[in-house]
């Protein structure tokens, strides 16, 4: 039995195509983007997506470095480019989305993969997403706001 996907999920797998197509074409995304996204009706989850993927190709050298940081001695053409571009969307997600928590953009980059990618794709992407939001917190880096969106332990304890 297939279970119900999420609606962002479904965003996010849309997401991943417009990124797919964008790289492999190397055109403007614009038309991707609209026929890509003309089956969301929410207007929340179009603009949900649009800035992922407006995020996502305008932080292109920062979202890369940090990959290619965290996979020491492995070529950066060598990562399958489902994986290279869900481990973009995640680690976005996880720096310029205050609003998303860190776990479930990573938990939703997992599950895409299981999808989309082969069947080590998960682990390796959970690997160096989980890196990435540990380097963040050592840093007192990571932006995010709001009620479930830190661990609690993170948090400084109320007076």
């Amino acid at each position: 039995m297939i279970a119900n996907k999420s609606k962002r999920r479904i965003v996010r797998e849309k997401v991943l195509q417009v990124l797919y197509a964008n790289e492999m074409n190397n055109d403007s995304p614009d038309p991707l983007i609209m026929e890509s996204l003309a089956s969301i009706t929410d207007e929340s989850d179009k603009l949900f997506a649009r800035d992922l993927i407006d995020k996502v190709i305008q932080n292109l050298g920062e979202l890369d470095k940090r990959i290619i940081d965290r996979v020491n001695n492995w070529e950066m053409n060598r990562i399958a480019l489902i994986d290279k571009i869900l481990l973009r969307m995640g680690i976005c997600e996880i720096l310029h989305f205050p609003d998303i928590p860190p776990k479930v953009s990573i938990n939703e980059s997992i599950e895409i993969a299981k999808d989309f990618s082969t069947s080590g794709s998960g682990k390796f992407i959970n690997g160096i997403l989980d890196a990435i939001l540990a380097e963040e917190k050592k840093a007192g880096k990571l932006n995010k706001s709001g009620r479930g969106l830190i661990e609690e332990s993170n948090s400084p304890p109320r007076q």
